[in-house]
């Protein structure tokens, strides 16, 4: 992973770490050139304007999980957390509307070969937040595990 230059934007600093080419940061923090591989569908990218920035456990699932009772600090730090293996990733933004605030009961990549990697990364993200309130960790358990049978078949 790349280490960002300060002053780069959280989204940007994911899409310099994730870029298979790096790109160039340049003045305003504007990123020019660059290449990347969005792993939920397999497309390579390289204008970083068609990626988008994707939670494992979306905002919106977290803030409806409890995270609206977090402080602003805590909030953002998760937000923004690199720090976590597989959240936030960078994906293409066609990719990143279609999952919107969906878990993997609703929603999984259209590439097959990223499905067990999006179930792991959903299952790891989900208990090591503990975002999801009961209903909803059950629906992905379910749907994390119907996967992983179909991946063994």
């Amino acid at each position: 992973m790349r280490t960002p230059p300060t002053g780069v934007t959280p989204a940007n600093e994911v899409l310099i770490a994730e870029a298979v080419v790096a790109p160039t940061v340049e003045v305003g923090c504007k990123l020019s050139g660059g290449s990347w591989r969005s792993y939920y569908d397999g497309q390579e990218v390289t204008n970083a304007g068609a990626l988008g920035i994707d939670h494992m456990v979306p905002l919106a699932e977290a803030w409806d999980s409890g995270a609206s009772g977090s402080t602003a600090a805590r909030r953002e730090a998760y937000a923004n957390d690199q720090g976590s293996e597989g959240s936030p990733v960078a994906v293409t933004a066609r990719t990143n509307r279609q999952k919107s605030d969906q878990d993997p009961a609703d929603w999984m990549p259209p590439s097959p070969e990223a499905q067990c990697r999006y179930v792991g990364e959903a299952a790891r993200t989900a208990v090591v937040s503990r975002a999801a309130d009961r209903k909803r960790r059950r629906r992905s358990v379910g749907a994390l595990q119907q996967v992983g049978a179909d991946a063994r078949s």
